[in-house]
């Protein structure tokens, strides 16, 4: 497994437990029934650090839909270089740091970690053209 593989494994389990803090949270808000119930307008809203972390949740899976192809695609193209190691490390990293500071509802920091996501998603996406 290439580094980047390894970066971009490391984010899709990221990805794929972030529901498990705020399906806690609805059970506790809503009760067993109320957490498995269809969604509805009038239902509890969650507490507001649970509603943040939903849309840090869905922020990065919309961003994983970038990621995931840029690792990919690099990986098909046989390309690895330090910045391309290091650029799927920091894009791991911007996405811990942009879940958190969501969740604690810090916008400035939070706008921050998803620049700093994005630019490590140009350079991978710059390197598929051989520019890193």
């Amino acid at each position: 497994m290439t580094p980047e593989l390894f970066w971009l494994t490391l984010t899709v389990i990221l990805t794929g437990i972030l529901w498990i803090p705020y399906i806690v949270n609805r059970a506790q808000v809503r009760g067993l029934s109320g957490t498995m119930a269809n969604p509805a307008r009038d239902a509890k809203p969650h507490a507001p650090w649970a509603t943040r972390l939903m849309f840090a949740h869905d922020n990065a899976v919309e961003n994983l839909v970038i990621f995931a192809p840029l690792v990919l695609i690099l990986n098909e193209i046989d390309y690895s270089t330090k910045w391309t190691v290091y650029a799927s490390a920091v894009y791991f990293w911007s996405r811990v740091a942009h879940l958190i500071v969501y969740t604690l509802g810090l916008p400035v920091f939070r706008t921050i970690a998803f620049t700093v996501g994005f630019l490590a998603q140009a350079v991978l996406a710059l390197a598929i053209f051989g520019i890193f």
